[in-house]
């Protein structure tokens, strides 16, 4: 197993910034992971999940309430909260998590988005006691991720690494 079509109509393409949560036999799927985190939850028994384009750690004052999903300390709690309301037991959740990635040089504060936004999804993950089974983390290259909800197999693309299966 590995790479998916992009025309597959079982796939659910997920946006900068935004989650959605599914059941087999769809598929999720974001791009585009620089220093944001894509953050999949996984039921086995339900074969439900969710993921989420994560872009910051914490909301800033000015965020305006409709984009609250770009930030860690709202987006995992939510989706877990979409996945336990649709029956799956926050003790079976699994979590599985790509990107992080240093795309910035210096000591600006974009250089250490990607730290920060690990360090607060792995906070929130147990806050809710959510187990983390699988990363690909860090480092400076970009990376697609796709959740299956059959088997939670969590594949990471990258140009420079070419396809993870996690």
């Amino acid at each position: 197993m590995g790479l998916s079509r992009l025309d597959d109509p079982n796939m659910v393409e997920v946006g900068v910034g935004a989650l959605a949560v599914a059941r087999y036999p769809r598929f999720l799927m974001t791009a585009a992971l620089g220093s944001c985190i894509g953050l999949a939850l996984w039921d086995p028994v339900l074969k439900q999940g969710g993921l989420a384009h994560i872009m910051l750690p914490l909301p800033l004052e000015t965020s305006a309430p409709g984009v609250m999903h770009r930030f860690a300390s709202c987006a995992v709690p939510e989706m877990a909260n979409m996945l336990v309301e649709q029956g799956s037991p926050r003790r079976r959740l699994q979590a599985k998590m790509a990107g992080g990635a240093a795309m910035f040089r210096g000591d600006t504060i974009l250089a250490t988005v990607g730290e920060r936004n690990i360090a607060e999804v792995k906070r929130q993950l147990g806050l809710l006691n959510i187990p983390v089974f699988a990363e690909d983390i860090g480092e400076r290259h970009a990376r697609t991720v796709e959740i299956h909800l059959d088997s939670g197999l969590f594949v990471v693309r990258s140009y420079l690494y070419g396809i993870k299966n996690l």
